[in-house]
């Protein structure tokens, strides 16, 4: 399976530990999106959005990594896999919880906390009242389980979890959310591929502190 990715994006990681947890290879091709290889013709015939992550599945192409996360358990998961478990219920839980993450949280960290990657300029305050409360929320839904869909480790949490690590690229302070703190201590231990995500997370902060 060929997947188009870089090791700085969250969405891309994400991938990469579902694909872990799976025992799904992935044939990597890496996009150099600062240099804009995304937008080469043969990148935007293959991907018109010409975004990362793209996979190429025998030739079926997909891309937006939390239907992507999807796509790889329903294939290649047990069966009534844990992490998008068959119920509805459970399924409804855990996909409110990815559009929590791809409108919300990672929402926030697009408009607080990329500039700042991007062009050093300090956030706005409007934009962190956003992180603030997309963080409140979050913290709210760990309120009553152990993980962000319930009482196992979903795609939900691996989602999340790619875009929460990247908060640390300006240190931002969790520990004023205990839930959420509580969530990433245990979620970094279970999740397969987090080395993978922590050495991308590792990646964008040199890489903010060399630019």
């Amino acid at each position: 399976m060929d997947f188009y990715y870089h090791q700085g994006s969250a969405p891309c990681r994400s991938v990469i530990m579902i694909a872990k947890a799976l025992g799904v290879d992935l044939n990597l091709k890496f996009c150099n999106i600062l240099a804009g290889e995304q937008l080469k013709p043969e990148f935007v015939k293959l991907n018109p959005q010409h975004t990362i992550p793209t996979i190429v599945d025998d030739g079926f192409v997909l891309w937006e990594s939390r239907a992507i996360l999807i796509y790889l358990v329903e294939k290649y998961g047990k069966e009534d896999d844990s992490l998008y478990p068959a119920d509805p219920q459970q399924r409804a839980l855990i996909n409110q919880r990815l559009y929590f993450d791809m409108g919300v949280l990672f929402q926030s960290f697009y408009q607080a906390i990329f500039p700042q990657i991007v062009t050093k300029k300090p956030p706005t305050p409007e934009a962190m009242e956003k992180v603030k409360k997309a963080f409140e929320l979050l913290n709210t839904f760990l309120e009553e389980d152990e993980f962000v869909a319930g009482p196992s480790l979903t795609v939900a949490d691996i989602s999340i979890l790619a875009i929460v690590s990247t908060f640390e690229v300006v240190d931002y302070d969790i520990s004023q959310y205990p839930n959420v703190t509580k969530w990433y201590a245990k979620v970094k231990e279970v999740t397969p591929g987090w080395a993978e995500n922590w050495e991308g997370v590792q990646w964008l902060k040199n890489y903010m502190q060399s630019s």
